[in-house]
């Protein structure tokens, strides 16, 4: 545990040295001390896992905390090297991406230590097993990252979703103070091994402490309907933060989900078809949904939700494994959810970080406003695409191999022993093969109206690809682990198989999981043999291909295409959404012409959250309503407000008396 200690001391002082140099040199010395820090995070982590120790360090902080556990398990070692690796790439690429901030005289400052702090409070939210210090670090990450999604606070609708953000991790934090006063309550202790006998007795309350946790985690995970705060504030924050939260913080969400199903041991069924019924609405929705976005950061948010749905379905089938005794079907489920986890985080800052590079460009996240760019910034389009393939779980690449071991989980589970896990697992089936075809549609509209076809603005056809090295490096290096988890999963598998042995514990675990690396090393020989046979047939294709002659032919009168008549991210996606329009409420913004000769006509279509047309925004105006009841008190008349505080003084002691 040294090694750890001293990588969060590393982090804290490069935040805290940022401070005192010049705005130009911040981010280097955080990168540089995220560097050292991730190194020795990686060895700490791989030795834990390579020899199933559990590396504990505990000491008395106060009267208050009592007892402190720091423990990094083989669950917390996994979650480490996610959280340090993606910081790290993170970081890196923000050198370059806040450049332009910096060259305006921009202050970065309090950028650079929230982004160090957030990093720091992860990495202790994975390892800290007491209570109390818990609910102070998750609030520190959620503080750290409220300040780095408004870093552009000025602009109205920054604010607002960071607000949003806010209001909904309170909520996350109150759900976790409650779950843990009652096992305080319960047991009389702060730490989290005191917990496991306590729930262990009373399956009832283990179902509350479940629902309260779940409710909790999930709000920052990111499972609907506790979502509509990711589609605000991954669009708001800069690109890097963008990926380090929807890449990393979120699955701290289904860390804790995961700690809480080893304290809780045995579940019930009532958990695992909570976890499954959950994760099948929220992986729905949220492709649902990306579909019909067009800002490019937004449609990838929504698509967090989606991933997070699919990792909780593979946790909620492995849950059904459990309490079926089926261990074929739990190990599957387990290990699918969990290297999701990992490869999800993968693509997904990939994506966000391709994404942040054309905004750097071009300036606008809107894909309507694209196009062309293939030609214009080829590098940052092959790393989009390789990324959009390994999210829609398309063979060679990482996506694929964590969904087909979750596929697997759900077809060796069907020789159901009753009719209702029967169906259900045919529901997951079928809704998780048309996640992955609607995920298709979603990213072959993204990258075809954002990269091919002819420029729709001046800002797509003016772009150069002077992307700096420091913002294409971490870029690089997360599509090669994709491309390496996709082709060798054998040697990746093995970070989660001491966790899924030790969260199952049977004798058949080790003898499973054993079975699962020898499947991927199959999978791992498919994916060669397809690469190869690929290669040796775009070799002879561009051998054999003979130049085009150009003729002048007859064509309907189609002469010079322009980007008027490409097809739009609207037009691609319309006749699935208007299939399906009873799950959006569609807002039409239109302007008709008005004379002969009109100077300007639009037809928009937008698409709004269900959730938060018909639930979210009449609780708020009923909200507004009560609390405009209050207004007159505040008048801004100052011996008014001396008379409230003389009442309220005369009421306070008035109480005192009475209870003296």
């Amino acid at each position: 545990m040294n090694m750890y200690f001293i990588s969060l001391g590393l982090l804290l002082f490069g935040a805290l040295i940022s401070l005192t140099v010049k705005e130009e040199w911040k981010l280097k010395i955080c990168s540089f001390f995220s560097a050292i820090s991730t190194v020795l995070l990686l060895i700490t982590s791989f030795n834990i896992i390579k020899s199933g120790k559990i590396a504990a360090k505990s000491f008395y902080l106060s009267s208050l905390f009592g007892d402190v556990n720091i423990v990094a398990d083989s669950l917390s070692a996994f979650f480490i090297i996610v959280i340090s690796l993606m910081s790290f790439l993170g970081v890196i690429y923000a050198a370059g991406y806040m450049k332009p901030y910096i060259l305006k005289g921009r202050k970065i400052s309090g950028h650079c230590f929230f982004l160090m702090m957030l990093i720091i409070s992860m990495l202790m939210v994975v390892t800290v097993q007491n209570s109390l210090l818990f609910l102070v670090v998750w609030e520190i990450m959620s503080l750290s990252s409220f300040f780095l999604v408004i870093f552009e606070g000025d602009k109205k609708e920054v604010l607002s979703a960071g607000i949003k953000y806010m209001v909904y991790m309170h909520i996350s934090v109150l759900l976790l103070i409650c779950a843990f006063a009652l096992l305080n309550i319960k047991t009389g202790s702060l730490n989290f091994s005191d917990f496991v006998y306590a729930v262990s007795q009373n399956k009832h309350f283990a179902n509350v402490i479940f629902v309260l946790f779940f409710a909790g985690f999930g709000i920052k995970a990111g499972f609907a309907p506790f979502h509509t705060w990711l589609p605000e504030a991954h669009p708001a924050a800069p690109s890097h933060v963008s990926a380090i939260m929807s890449g990393v913080m979120i699955k701290t969400g289904i860390y804790g989900i995961l700690r809480v199903l080893t304290i809780l041991g045995m579940p019930t069924k009532f958990i695992a078809y909570t976890v499954l019924i959950t994760a099948l609405l929220s992986a729905m929705y949220g492709v649902l949904y990306a579909i019909s976005q067009h800002d490019i950061k937004r449609l990838l948010a929504y698509h967090s939700i989606e991933n997070i749905g699919i990792i909780g379905i593979g946790i909620g089938a492995g849950l059904l494994g459990v309490v079926y005794s089926n261990p074929m079907l739990a190990v599957l489920g387990f290990s699918g959810g969990i290297f999701h986890i990992l490869n999800h985080s993968l693509f997904k800052e990939l994506l966000f970080l391709s994404a942040g590079s054309v905004y750097t460009k071009t300036h606008t996240r809107d894909v309507e406003l694209l196009g062309g760019l293939i030609k214009k910034m080829p590098y940052t389009a092959v790393l989009f695409i390789i990324a959009s393939v390994a999210i829609c779980g398309l063979p060679p690449f990482n996506g694929f191999i964590s969904e087909f071991l979750i596929y697997g989980a759900i077809i060796i589970g069907l020789p159901a022993p009753n009719i209702f896990v029967f169906l259900m697992l045919i529901v997951s089936l079928a809704a998780l093969a048309l996640v992955g075809t609607m995920a298709v549609l979603c990213f072959t509209k993204a990258s075809g109206v954002m990269f091919l076809g002819n420029p729709r603005s001046q800002a797509a056809k003016d772009v150069k690809e002077d992307v700096p090295p420091v913002m294409t490096v971490p870029m690089t290096i997360l599509a090669i682990l994709i491309c390496l988890i996709g082709i060798f999963p054998q040697y990746f598998i093995k970070l989660i198989t001491a966790h899924v042995s030790a969260i199952l514990q049977g004798s058949m675990v080790e003898q499973i999981m054993n079975s699962v690396v020898n499947l991927t090393g199959s999978i791992s020989l498919l994916c060669l043999i397809f690469i190869v046979i690929f290669i040796t047939v775009f070799i002879f294709v561009s051998l054999m291909k003979k130049k085009p002659k150009e003729y002048s032919v007859w064509a309907c009168g189609y002469d010079k295409p322009n980007n008027r008549m490409q097809y739009s991210a609207s037009s691609y996606a319309d006749l699935f959404i208007s299939t399906l329009r009873v799950f959006f409420k569609r807002i039409s913004h239109i302007k008709k012409p008005s004379e002969i000769f009109p100077k300007e006509a639009y037809y928009e279509m937008e698409t709004e959250d269900i959730e938060e047309a018909y639930i979210l925004k009449p609780l708020l105006k009923i909200d507004e309503r009560f609390l405009a009841m209050f207004e007159k008190i505040q008048n801004g008349n100052m011996r008014h407000y001396i008379l409230f505080g003389l009442i309220f003084l005369i009421l306070s002691i008035i109480g005192l008396i009475y209870i003296g």
